[in-house]
């Protein structure tokens, strides 16, 4: 069979190449048919040894949650712990009673600052809108990331050092400083400065909201509380893209961008007032 348009002759080479090699491939199995066949079922056979071996390395050891907390559990691995059969909504109200004014104001700061972070992809956007190149739009989250990763490994030891609030008020001014950057800088130099400020602030909260979350809970309720942290933040972070999506399409991309950096100075207000009234 004929290719059409130049080029075809380095194309048939191409495919009699591979042609050689798969016929070959054939010559080889049928020449030694038992060895092939102990290969196809040494391939279907060694993930499960794998997964057999590690099932039994590790059946002696006791689950993980009798390793976190070892007083629920007995010696032999059995859990003294009974379920409580309770049906319905896990949520009662005197567990809401139980958690403290400090715990519920974490909450509302963290609504807050979720509304001042809508979804990265805004940044990809805001590349394209500063005059980068579709084929290199990639390169925002590459550097915001390169930022994230270069300076997160001191993040746990500052937040031992010095605290929880003053580290997570110093990312948020970061989060303001990089929605200004990419509301008023003009051009990729604009671009580039607030999404590196996005990575330092990303770095510089991380985690830091659950710990305090953690910390301001009763220690038999952390669950219930890190699950309407979560429902609060997830039904934020809805809003705030659909908000970041409306401001974006009537006022344009600066507009978006002004209006996180107003959530985050009232996040960051609403911690340094609280630490103050403390």
């Amino acid at each position: 069979m004929s290719i059409p348009g130049e080029g075809h002759e380095d194309v048939r080479a191409d495919e009699q190449k591979d042609g050689r090699k798969a016929g070959g491939y054939g010559l080889h199995e049928r020449a030694n048919p038992k060895r092939h066949r102990v290969i196809r079922l040494w391939t279907v056979v060694h993930p499960s040894v794998l997964g057999s071996t590690t099932l039994t390395a590790t059946a002696s050891e006791a689950p993980l949650t009798a390793r976190l907390y070892p007083r629920n559990w007995r010696g032999d691995g059995v859990p003294s712990f009974k379920p409580s059969g309770q049906k319905g909504w896990p949520i009662r109200g005197q567990d809401l009673v139980r958690l403290s004014a400090d715990y519920w104001w974490v909450i509302g700061v963290g609504v807050v600052l979720t509304l001042a972070r809508f979804s990265e992809a805004f940044l990809v956007l805001k590349g394209r809108a500063a005059g980068l190149p579709l084929a290199l739009v990639p390169v925002v989250m590459v550097v915001m990331n390169v930022v994230y990763a270069a300076t997160s490994a001191p993040a746990g030891a500052l937040s031992d050092r010095i605290g929880r609030r003053p580290v997570l008020v110093a990312g948020l001014a970061a989060l303001a400083c990089a929605d200004l950057a990419l509301a008023l800088m003009p051009g990729l130099a604009g671009l580039f400065v607030g999404v590196s400020l996005w990575g330092l602030y990303m770095w510089l909260t991380q985690g830091l909201l659950s710990a305090l979350v953690a910390d301001t809970a009763p220690e038999d309720l952390r669950g219930t509380a890190f699950g309407i942290f979560n429902l609060a933040t997830a039904a934020a972070l809805l809003a705030a893209s659909g908000i970041a999506g409306l401001f974006w399409d009537r006022y344009g991309p600066s507009s978006t961008f002004l209006v996180g950096a107003v959530f985050a100075a009232l996040a960051a207000a609403g911690l340094t007032l609280r630490r103050r009234q403390a």
